[in-house]
């Protein structure tokens, strides 16, 4: 029995159990302990620079289980629950206690009528009751490691509920328990199959349903080792799961399907964790539209986030965006089980060359590689395959050599090639017996090499025994049932590769100390309010970035005298706090070459000030710089993951052709290089028509400064736009032309 001090059983909780015949869903849950390497790293915002890894090993391999308001009523909703929950309990060892107040037994078990008066200090609290926040008050005091909330109505059904699960989470972390749920379900209690061998998927899951084909993918031979329905996220959430399924050895791959990220800093601190341990993350994020975006947050109440960032953060982390379910289930599989690849260079190989041709073109397409192979592969290649078909790559061996000793001559030949690190034999339809012999040389020539070899077996009907037994069979060939999956797979294996092989964690080089710019820049912002470009320019200056000769002045003679100093032609432009877009007022004169049109140009623009009743703190009298190319370059926040920093064309390109990249901060030069190479724009850089390549050496720098900016200000800066940042010739530098800066 535990101690007195412990309490009893309430009169409402009684009621809460008695009460509780319509019951939510199950899930997984965790018990945080940072590694040593963990410890309080924070960046200059003070903001963490680790994952912190929850101890889930407890709630995955409980030793005891207490399952409260358990039943064995027939008809009651908890009956089949506890029902499962023992079965469960049964296939980890775990042992189970059920409480209910007015039991006796459930289901033969000794049945305790409270949790003060189990016989020992559980692992694992499994909560079926409507309205888990008294209990989990309760269990804090029996130091309960882990609890798990199948209750709905909450952040998924409104603010009401949102406020109910804002009570709840508080609940739990003055507690000391780690909650998993609520609004969750069963599937961390499914029974997976121990009979498989390999590196394994873990499965997070925000939807169960949408972990189902995943969770089947046990009945083709891949090994599933976990599976976390997260539900609404009020304590444990998907990032505490990466981190921890990352340190698992047994895991290969981790695939999720999120609907909403409770927190873009702990989901990007996991994904950091993954790469950093080589652990492939394959995601379906949903809310890419308006109406998807809608739909997730209805279902789980939270921000799905601005979808570009969203994207633009798993790229930088290298998680894997898949769209589908099947892509995901594909993806994850391939991921986890293949070897590291020895080349990036991919071969097909088929009977047809039109299936050659089509397959080849959409690889290519997706950015595949498929090398030429030299012509001493395609003479050795010949001995077997007639002179008049290609071998080049794709490789089409004409058919009738798959059905004897040839068969399996080219692919170990193919496989020899040192540019080759995968094959991929598309088999678009069943054609016994030569597809039964091409099958069984792929899965025999699988055995032998260190190389992947991908199968796509295209027949819709699926019973055959060459795609059933003997592909399904072999744990090192990759089977698809369409090309798209397969490229899908094979691209993300290699990028994943390439990814975690110069993988730097960002975050070892975010600055923890504010830089000198940062104390200049404090000294200009003004809370609540947008800077005039004149002060948004100084802000600029503080962090070394480039801005043109300029003077702000305030009578016509002293723009004379301004114009004079920076040199004609000049540019001559209002400047005020309330000041945006300044061309579509008129408050922008170019090219003015004489004293006579700086006096002219100082009255329009001061009447159209007034006109405008737009306050001015004056006039910008600046240095005309026309030859380069016109860039924007920013910082805005985003509700998940902060500070975030744009680079795109400038100018009004930005608005007609969106054409941008994003990043969140901490990024290297390497990801600031990447995104210039994102841009559809490009090759402006490079130079074209006879235009000299830009400076980009002087726009990553840029970038970088505005990244620092970005981190130190933290949300001191609501936003700030470049625009246009004109990036001169190569050699030359860059000069931020205009900018606006609204201070938060």
């Amino acid at each position: 029995m535990l101690g007195s001090t412990h309490g009893t059983l309430t009169t409402d909780f009684r009621a809460r159990v008695e009460a509780c015949g319509e019951t939510p869903r199950t899930a997984v849950h965790s018990s945080a302990a940072p590694s040593a390497d963990d410890a309080v790293a924070v960046d200059v915002s003070g903001r963490p620079l680790h994952a912190d890894v929850p101890d889930l090993d407890r709630f995955f391999r409980p030793e005891s289980v207490a399952v409260i308001g358990a039943s064995d009523a027939e008809g009651r909703p908890n009956t089949g629950i506890t029902r499962q929950l023992i079965a469960w309990a049964e296939r980890v060892g775990a042992r189970i206690h059920p409480v209910h107040p007015t039991r006796p037994t459930v289901f033969g078990l000794t049945c305790h009528a409270s949790v003060a008066e189990l016989p020992e200090q559980v692992d694992l609290a499994v909560l079926l009751v409507a309205d888990p926040l008294p209990v989990i008050e309760e269990l804090a005091e029996t130091k309960v490691k882990f609890a798990v909330a199948f209750a709905s109505g909450f952040a998924e059904t409104g603010d009401a509920g949102a406020a109910a699960q804002d009570r709840l989470g508080a609940a739990v972390q003055r507690s000391g328990l780690r909650l998993l749920g609520p609004n969750t379900n069963l599937n961390a209690f499914e029974g997976f199959r121990d009979d498989l061998d390999g590196p394994a998927i873990a499965l997070i899951t925000q939807s169960g349903h949408q972990g189902r084909p995943v969770y089947t993918l046990q009945e083709l031979g891949i090994r599933l080792s976990h599976w976390a329905p997260t539900g609404n996220e009020a304590d444990l959430e998907t990032s505490d799961f990466i981190s921890y399924f990352a340190e698992q050895p047994e895991v290969g791959a981790i695939a999720c399907y999120v609907e909403g990220l409770k927190d873009g800093r702990s989901f990007l601190l996991a994904a950091d964790r993954a790469a950093r341990n080589g652990v492939p993350v394959v995601a379906v994020k949903v809310g890419r539209t308006e109406t998807g975006a809608r739909m997730a947050a209805s279902h789980t109440g939270k921000l799905t986030g601005a979808d570009t960032v969203v994207d633009a953060a798993m790229r930088q982390f290298g998680v894997i965006r898949v769209d589908g379910l099947d892509e995901l289930q594909d993806t994850a599989a391939l991921l986890a089980r293949a070897r590291k690849p020895k080349a990036d260079g991919v071969v097909v190989y088929s009977i047809s060359g039109g299936t050659g041709a089509h397959f080849s073109d959409l690889a290519t397409e997706a950015g595949l590689t498929l090398p030429t192979l030299s012509q001493a592969k395609q003479d050795e290649l010949h001995q077997w395959i007639p002179e008049y078909l290609n071998v080049a790559n794709p490789v089409d061996n004409g058919g009738h050599p798959v059905g004897d000793w040839r068969g399996r001559k080219i692919i170990d030949a193919i496989l020899a090639d040192p540019s080759v690190g995968v094959l991929i034999c598309p088999i678009t339809g069943p054609f016994p017996p030569m597809s039964d012999k091409l099958a069984q040389d792929l899965v025999d020539a699988a055995e032998s090499s260190d190389k992947l070899i991908c199968v796509i077996w295209g027949s819709p009907v699926g019973t055959e025994d060459a795609y059933r037994t003997t592909l399904l069979g072999s744990s090192r060939v990759a089977t698809f049932r369409t090309f798209g999956n397969c490229i899908t797979a094979v691209r993300a294996y290699l990028g994943h590769h390439r990814f975690t092989a110069g993988y730097r964690s960002p975050f070892e080089d975010a600055p923890r100390t504010p830089s000198p710019s940062y104390r200049k820049a404090q000294a200009l912002m003004r809370p609540g309010q947008q800077l005039s470009e004149h002060a948004a320019k100084q802000l600029l200056r503080a962090y070394g970035i480039r801005v043109p000769r300029e003077q702000l002045v305030t009578s016509a003679a002293a723009a004379v005298r301004a114009a004079g100093l920076v040199g004609y032609p000049v540019v001559m432009k209002a400047s005020g706090p309330q000041l945006g877009h300044k061309t579509e007022l008129g408050l922008v004169k170019i090219g003015l070459t004489s004293a006579s049109q700086i006096r002219d140009a100082y009255r329009e623009l001061t009447d159209i000030a007034r006109y405008e009743s737009v306050p001015l703190d004056g006039i910008l009298v600046c240095q005309m710089v026309e030859r380069g190319v016109e860039m924007v370059v920013g910082v805005t926040q985003d509700d998940l993951f902060g500070p975030t920093v744009t680079v795109g064309l400038g100018g009004v390109l930005v608005e007609v052709l969106h054409d941008a990249a994003v990043r969140v901060p901490p990024f290297g030069e390497d990801q600031a290089r990447a995104m210039l190479t994102e841009l559809r724009g490009h090759a402006l850089l490079e130079g074209v028509r006879g235009a000299p390549p830009a400076d980009v050496d002087a726009l990553v720098e840029v970038v970088l400064r505005i990244q620092r900016m970005a981190l130190e200000l933290g949300d001191e800066l609501s936003e700030l736009d470049i625009n246009p940042l004109m990036v001169l010739p190569r050699g030359q530098g860059a000069v931020a032309l205009d900018a606006l800066a609204i201070c938060r």
